[in-house]
């Protein structure tokens, strides 16, 4: 097409040569007749100039666009490459973090902790009114004691009809007693032994009561599950709670764990044990140390990805449950 638009160009300039020989401004002597000549010259060379322009800007156009790939593609291959290290984010949490529930229905008689400050395992959180169990385990109490009692009772009675049985027995044996009363003292002694056996069930049955009783005491009593700090308070003193509302969020300080996803890609390239560098977005600059050490063994088919799990080494201050860490795994050699 260049070539053609060429010769177009020099067809256009040798017949606006030959056009211009061919005109004789001296043999013509009107002067609209010469006027009109010289119009016709003009746009002839205006429109050859705008075909020879347009022939060469597209030749050097179509020359110029291969060396431009190459340099572009020259360009493009000393780029440097990107970073292979794999960034990753997920929540910083702890393994000990539970709802202290109430495992016993009643009002809230004191509240021994509030939010921030720290605990350590059984210390006493808050307290339910408990007199009624009071008085419940008192008479439980005093129920045992009495099962207990007749217990004895029977033991002793039992010994004296095991007494009165022999004397009847060696008195049977001398002809002095007849055999009606031999068993008579007979069935007193084992009517004794059955009730020895009937008050040692009386005796288990209100020790458990009484064990019950103290269990359920124990549940007034909001305890601490393990060492940590309040994070939540819900209740009040005065409020009437019952089995199963939240009294308090407990949760511990160590040790830190990160909760991470990773795509499949990498399942085979990590390892329990490999060492990794936590930040948070917050404070980008402040790297800990951390350790992997849990791999989810599948995948999630949902989103091809698995979970992993890194405890942070070392102290770590400046991070808290519930903030967010930047995984920065290395690459992979």
């Amino acid at each position: 097409m260049v070539k053609s638009l060429q010769r177009d160009c020099v067809g256009c300039e040798a017949a606006t040569s030959d056009e211009g020989q061919g005109l004789d401004v001296r043999d013509s002597t009107e002067p609209g007749v010469l006027m009109k000549k010289w119009k016709m010259l003009s746009m002839t060379l205006v429109f050859s100039s705008f075909l020879l322009v347009l022939a060469c800007g597209r030749s050097e156009q179509e020359t110029l666009t291969p060396e431009a790939s190459a340099k572009a593609s020259e360009h493009t291959a000393e780029l440097p490459s990107p970073d292979p290290a794999y960034l990753a984010s997920g929540p910083i949490v702890v393994e000990n973090q539970v709802d202290v529930s109430a495992q016993h229905a009643g009002v809230v008689a004191s509240v021994g902790m509030d939010v921030g400050q720290p605990v350590r395992k059984g210390v006493l959180l808050a307290s339910l009114d408990d007199r009624q169990l009071v008085a419940e385990r008192e008479a439980a109490e005093a129920k045992l004691h009495s099962a207990e009692a007749n217990l004895k009772d029977w033991e002793a009675e039992t010994g004296v009809a095991d007494a009165d049985y022999k004397r009847a027995l060696a008195m049977h044996d001398a002809g002095i007693n007849t055999q009606e009363e031999l068993d008579h003292a007979h069935y007193r002694l084992v009517g004794s032994q059955y009730e020895i056996e009937k008050a040692k069930q009386d005796v288990k049955n209100a020790d458990a009561s009484l064990r019950a009783l103290d269990l359920e005491l124990q549940k007034t009593h909001i305890v601490a599950p393990f060492d940590g700090v309040v994070a939540r308070r819900y209740v009040r003193v005065g409020q009437t709670v019952a089995i199963g509302d939240r009294l308090f969020w407990v949760t511990a300080l160590q040790p830190l764990i990160v909760k991470f996803t990773l795509p499949a890609k990498l399942m085979n390239q990590i390892k329990r044990g490999e060492q990794l560098e936590i930040s948070t977005p917050d404070n980008p600059s402040t790297l800990h140390q951390a350790r992997i050490v849990q791999i989810s063994p599948v995948v999630d088919p949902a989103s091809e990805s698995f979970e992993a799990v890194a405890e942070i080494i070392g102290p770590a201050s400046d991070l808290r449950p519930g903030m967010t860490g930047n995984v920065r795994l290395a690459p992979t050699r």
